[in-house]
């Protein structure tokens, strides 16, 4: 592992000099031989659009962009949410490699990193964002000569290339629900997915979004008015995107293929198809594989800039380009005030999905997604036990895998893991899962909490980099305690729980909420094990320790409750803590004794010193759990 480490910091050291070398060159080429790149992006939306075969959608201006551009059959935008899927964009690196995948986390970065935007600038480009950020940095200094709404490519120097983005919200999951609006698509003609129930909330909530999405069209289309009216069509590269799959709710924060799916389309004017990508066919359809992270690196590529080391994407046009992916990924953390842990990844055809929750169902109260009336409508109808089994399914626990096949089921509603046929592909994936977190080091595998009680001072990329994060170990061990089918022996567990490594003991504690019986409810050496577990040095684990003792028989379930309040309190854990154990809290809620709930009722919100982007979450659990019964 030394070695290891030893030879990624100098591969480090030698791609940062190599790369000054190639920017010093790039500077005194001349600007009219390179292009130009604008990316348009919208928020909130999958492929629902007419260039995708969509007969629904209404979208001339992207469909008619798309007749001269080539379109990406399957595009994953790795995260399935805005800041995420973002902060993958703009640091050309898996979020969980920089434990920056969960919603709002504001994490650091290595002193020596430089987002992509800083790349372009210091090679002579002048860098426009309008205007959307939303990265999971602390302190982010992407680059940008101008980030605002008035940012433009028209404030470059003269013949200076650009960069330029573009976004925009009018798609956004608010924009969904906001009244007043008159509809103009006919909600009778909307085609529901299986999962959904089809009621007049229902239609009338996808009729808005593709509403939505036509208004969003004219939007792209005036930029492209703005570049041709400058005389810069021919002359600049054009990627369109959505920011992640629909804002209906087991779209958007769900790591499936309709949270992740989203449309690409990359325009190449005739003086630069020597960067286009490979096999370019204007209003041609492409199969390879391509995600998020690969982004940045390609738009790189095509500039005729090396992307840095540190970038995990590969380049699939340019200058640099790299062979295609056998699998792309994409990953699941803590959604605004509630934790989970699951990851995915697609050969085109089929969707593999590991949860490390198991034991929690796929949709549980996030207070923004229940301001959609779908969400409202979905849940009563399940609380009513009038849903079909499709439809209720996403209220349920979940099993420790799912296997897909999108062909047959696009809705991913049947999970066939378990079928002999598919055991093959099932293991192929699974394995390609658990190598790819090995090889990005993600730092999923510890609970946000631990990311950051374990990195300290340093950046988490930093620690995951160390030899003082064994991510092989994590790998065997997560994957086993969250193995409903097969669970690790007792004895195993009692070597796991007693392991200096603080994520190992948490997913040991944790296995017994994934075990298929409950005879260890009962078992005086289990309680003996939790006993210490609630004592542990890691908060994380004596959260985990806590929700387990809920499940137990006899005096330890009575004691848990309070170890979980303790944990619940701003003023002695921070923020992230306090979020896990009410995540717990409000499970049980209805189980806990009369004082117990008046003092959790009673606890702060949030520490003066609280980061402002995470700061709301204990407050929206406390919420919640006053209005439960």
């Amino acid at each position: 592992m030394c070695r290891r480490y030893t030879r990624i910091v100098t591969r480090t050291m030698i791609a940062i000099a190599a790369a000054s070398f190639i920017l010093g060159t790039i500077h005194t080429a001349r600007a009219d031989d390179r292009p130009n790149i604008l990316w348009i992006t919208s928020e909130d939306n999958g492929p629902e659009l007419g260039c995708y075969n969509d007969a629904y959608a209404d979208t001339p201006r992207i469909d008619a962009l798309a007749s001269r551009s080539l379109r990406y059959k399957r595009c994953w935008s790795n995260a399935p949410v805005c800041a995420p899927a973002r902060t993958t964009i703009v640091s050309g690196m898996y979020a969980t490699s920089l434990g920056a995948h969960h919603m709002r986390s504001a994490v650091g970065l290595p002193d020596a990193m430089r987002l992509y935007p800083l790349v372009f600038r210091d090679a002579g480009y002048y860098t426009s964002n309008n205007n959307k950020t939303d990265y999971n940095f602390a302190n982010p200094e992407p680059g940008w000569h101008d980030s605002s709404r008035q940012a433009h490519w028209r404030g470059r120097a003269e013949n200076q290339p650009f960069f330029a983005v573009f976004n925009f919200t009018v798609s956004h999951e608010s924009k969904i629900r906001n009244k007043p609006h008159t509809l103009v698509h006919d909600p009778a003609k909307a085609k529901l997915p299986a999962y959904h129930p089809d009621t007049p909330e229902v239609r009338r909530d996808w009729a808005q979004y593709y509403d939505r999405l036509t208004e969003m069209d004219a939007m792209v289309g005036k930029v492209l008015d703005d570049l041709k009216a400058d005389g810069l069509d021919d002359s600049t590269i054009v990627f369109y995107y959505g920011d992640h799959g629909s804002g209906m709710p087991r779209s958007k924060r769900w790591p499936f293929d309709s949270g992740l799916h989203v449309p690409l389309l990359v325009h190449v004017p005739e003086k630069f198809r020597s960067v286009a990508p490979e096999n370019y066919l204007p209003g041609g359809m492409s199969d390879r594989l391509v995600a998020f992270v690969d982004l940045a690196p390609t738009a790189l590529s095509m500039a005729g800039i090396q992307p840095p080391e540190n970038m995990q994407g590969v380049p699939f046009a340019g200058q640099f380009a790299g062979e295609a992916k056998p699998f792309i990924f994409g990953y699941r953390g803590r959604m605004d005030e509630r934790i989970d842990e699951v990851r995915s990844c697609t050969d085109g055809r089929f969707v593999y999905m590991k949860h490390f929750y198991p034991d929690r169902p796929y949709l549980k109260h996030v207070e923004f997604m229940f301001q959609t009336p779908t969400t409202q409508v979905w849940k009563r109808m399940f609380d009513e036990g009038k849903l079909n089994d499709a439809q209720s399914k996403f209220w349920q626990p979940k099993p420790s895998e799912e296997l897909f096949d999108l062909e047959s089921d696009p809705d991913e509603t049947v999970n066939v893991a378990g079928r002999p046929e598919h055991a093959d592909r099932l293991r192929r994936m699974r394995q390609a899962m658990q190598d790819w977190s090995i090889e990005t080091r993600d730092l999923g595998l510890l609970t946000e909490a631990e990311i950051h009680r374990r990195s300290g001072d340093q950046a988490p990329r930093t620690f995951g980099l160390s030899p003082d994060y064994d991510i092989e170990q994590l790998v065997q061990v997560a994957y086993a305690c969250t193995d409903r089918e097969n669970p690790p022996s007792l004895g195993k567990l009692n070597q796991w729980v007693r392991s200096s490594e603080s994520g190992v003991r948490y997913w040991a504690v944790r296995s017994f909420l994934c075990r298929p019986d409950d005879a260890w409810k009962n078992d005086a050496s289990i309680a003996k094990m939790l006993e210490a577990a609630m004592l542990d040095d890691s908060p994380s684990v004596r959260v985990a320790a806590a929700e387990v003792a809920m499940q137990m028989d006899g005096p330890l379930r009575q004691r848990a409750p309070a170890v979980l309040a303790n944990l619940a309190d701003v003023d002695n854990y921070g923020q992230l803590v306090p979020v896990a154990a009410l995540n717990v809290l409000d499970k049980y809620w209805s189980e806990l004794p009369d004082d117990l709930q008046k003092r959790v009722e009673a606890l702060p919100e949030k520490t003066k010193d609280a980061p402002q982007r995470v700061s709301g979450y204990v407050g929206r659990l406390l919420k919640h759990v006053q209005s439960l019964p």
